[in-house]
């Protein structure tokens, strides 16, 4: 669970630090812009745009009642990131699964890219697809 907030916490970090400098010198016009450039980015990485995850066992069993793919990702692929916000309000129709927080997740990804964690991996009807387009996505929907 606190692997998936490194890269938040790591945008956090640096940009409090130089909000704060920027304050104390005098500059609270100049601190305020930067906290929020730093909050932005460290929200943008979290797992927080992203819809709930479930475990692949559930997602599983729900895309077999559905017919609705099944999405692996990880927080702060800038691939899954671009899916997600290329998708818009249609990510929510999809099961999203975190590799970082289900082992069975990760091990389904591994097991369909010859032991690479690669996402996003898609996977529609019983076969997977690496990185594939928005757009392709959403005409599985």
């Amino acid at each position: 669970m606190t692997r998936a907030w490194i890269l938040p916490l790591s945008f956090m970090a640096p940009g409090a630090l130089v909000a704060a400098t920027l304050f104390v010198r005098g500059s609270a016009d100049g601190a305020v812009p930067v906290l929020l450039l730093f909050v932005l980015l460290a929200v943008v990485h979290s797992p927080l745009v992203f819809p709930r995850s479930v475990g692949a066992a559930e997602a599983q069993a729900r895309s077999a009642a559905d017919g609705r793919p099944i999405v692996y990702w990880r927080p702060g692929c800038k691939y899954c990131l671009r899916l997600r916000f290329r998708l818009g309000r249609d990510a929510h129709r999809l099961h999203w699964v975190d590799i970082w927080r289900d082992p069975a997740g990760a091990a389904a990804v591994r097991a369909a890219n010859d032991g690479d964690e690669t996402v996003p991996t898609v996977l529609v009807a019983g076969h997977t697809h690496v990185n594939p387009s928005p757009e392709w996505v959403r005409t599985r929907l």
